[in-house]
């Protein structure tokens, strides 16, 4: 199997897509963490998952693990009013029975996710610790753990204990079919899970153990053991799955070309240029971040359907003669002809936003407004680079958002919504860091977003000169409160070298301001 390193980017932002794909829920953001079990926060919205280096298998079954662990959560998304702690038995067995409820909800609709989560049972039971590793009454929660999700136990347990644990998990299934058949959701479950507490005579706030799949983490199973792990869980599922085919699963034909896409696309990302750029350009981190607070799918779908002719390329315009006679058009006094007029976007684009301080108390309004804007130029397939400034640790720092040669997603979204305002406005010392890209890349625009006066004008100025040495257009964009101070702040930024300066007092103004410019 080939071994690549994948990215937690490249992760987040497939895992983003799948999450949101199967639960049907938008909002959902994706965290990859190595310190805490996968899970999900219903309130926050959030999955946190476990990173494929911390599961067993070689990549592949990794990543198919990680993949089916996150269907699982979707799941929950989904059909889960409430997910408790695993910390005590109550909301340990109350979790493991809406496991099987979700998945027996979510394989209604995902029929082929069958071989998946079959597989994934394999390495569910091989991570389950073996019985006589797990203490007290503990023990007890484990081996009925083993014997309702998997039909075996790993390890031996008296007898007594061996029909109770039975007939708490027949309970349990008995429950969790009613659950399904009449529709019930998590709080008529959640009523049920005394009674299996009382067939087990365990005490509800036992304290349970943690047992995490990557305690094994780096262990691999020869394609035999894995094998016969499978044919085990194929015998004791067959109920659920139906018949299956042990060998056909361990292929993982299904799952392998979407594998194999995601290899090939990390290697682009790599050769791309991932890491920094150059000295001074850094990449913000995308961990712990919501990118759909900044995202105003009004403004975004306004725009494309306000630029959408630029799309196929044409746009209906009215003229004092034309093609076609617009009888509605002359009777309202307006030109009396149409006609179609090409339209269309060759210009290669750098955008620059300032971060710095001054925009703090507007910065959410502010990301949205840009993130439109980079939206529409994707959906118009404009070639285009976003990078931004801010200080951090007393020193400016120019962020890589989005280098022209990556696609704009949820990952660069991620980028974008991580930067903290902060500073001053030093563009001379930002241009500086920015020349051996622009140099390199030669953009027709580079296109400045700012809500002040830089700190030393002259070193701008002389910066601007060099930029224009290079054949890029020079372009700066004023932000003010108000028409006067935007007025006023464009008319400074024009004595700067810029060849065109305009203004924006109002945000979501942005996007449209800048398309207007690019429209041949």
């Amino acid at each position: 199997m080939q071994t690549i390193q994948l990215q937690n980017e490249s992760l987040v932002e497939i895992a983003t897509f799948l999450v949101r794909r199967w639960s049907e829920k938008e909002k959902i953001i994706v965290e990859i963490s190595d310190k805490i079990e996968t899970k999900t926060r219903l309130k926050e919205n959030k999955v946190i998952l476990t990173p494929l280096e911390k599961r067993i298998g070689n990549d592949f079954q990794k990543y198919r693990q990680f993949r089916t662990s996150l269907w699982y959560e979707a799941m929950r998304i989904k059909y889960c009013k409430k997910i408790l702690s695993n910390d005590h038995a109550f909301g340990f067995i109350l979790n493991t029975m809406e496991t099987q409820r979700v998945e027996q909800l979510g394989r209604e609709i995902w029929r082929g996710m069958d071989d998946e989560i079959v597989f994934n049972y394999g390495y569910m039971l091989v991570s389950r610790p073996q019985l006589h590793t797990v203490y007290g009454k503990a023990r007890i929660v484990e081996a009925f753990y083993q014997y309702f999700m998997f039909g075996a136990i790993k390890g031996e347990i008296q007898s007594s204990h061996f029909e109770k644990i039975k007939k708490a998990s027949m309970f349990a299934k008995r429950i969790v079919d009613k659950a399904v058949k009449e529709k019930q959701e998590t709080e008529w479950l959640e009523k049920k899970v005394s009674e299996i507490i009382n067939i087990l005579e365990i005490d509800s706030l036992l304290t349970i153990p943690v047992s995490l799949p990557f305690m094994k983490a780096g262990m691999a199973l020869s394609e035999e053991e894995l094998l016969k792990v499978l044919k085990i869980i194929s015998k004791n599922k067959e109920g659920d799955f139906g018949s299956v085919d042990p060998a056909s699963i361990i292929r993982g034909d299904n799952v392998y070309d979407e594998y194999q896409v995601l290899l090939d696309e990390n290697k682009k990302s790599e050769n791309k240029g991932l890491t920094s750029e150059a000295i001074g350009i850094q990449i913000p981190s995308t961990q712990n971040v919501d990118e759909t607070t900044i995202y105003d799918m009004s403004l975004i779908n306004g725009l494309k359907t306000k630029f959408k002719e630029w799309k196929s390329g044409w746009k209906e315009q009215h003229l004092s003669s034309g093609e076609e006679f617009d009888e509605e058009n002359y009777i309202e006094g307006n030109e009396p002809f149409y006609t179609d007029v090409k339209k269309s976007i060759k210009t290669k684009i750098v955008i620059l936003l300032d971060h710095s301080s001054s925009i703090a108390s507007d910065a959410i309004e502010y990301k949205k407004a840009t993130l439109a804007l980079c939206e529409v130029l994707s959906f118009l397939k404009v070639k285009f680079g976003v990078y931004a400034f801010s200080t951090q640790n007393r020193a400016v720092v120019c962020w890589s958002v989005k280098p022209d040669n990556i696609k704009w997603n949820n990952v660069t979204a991620k980028r974008l919504a991580q930067i903290v305002a902060n500073g001053s406005t030093p563009l001379a010392e930002v241009y500086d860091k920015m020349f051996p890209i622009l140099q390199a890349k030669r953009p027709d625009i580079f296109l400045t977003l700012t809500d002040g006066e830089p700190s030393d004008p002259d070193a701008v100025r002389n910066m601007t000169k060099l930029f224009k040495g290079l054949g890029i257009s020079m372009v700066a964009l004023g932000l003010g409160p108000n028409t006067l101070r935007a007025t006023t702040i464009a008319n400074n930024l024009r004595h700067l070298g810029y060849e065109k300066t305009m203004a924006v007092s109002r945000l979501n103004d942005i996007p449209s301001k800048v398309m207007n410019m690019l429209e041949v």
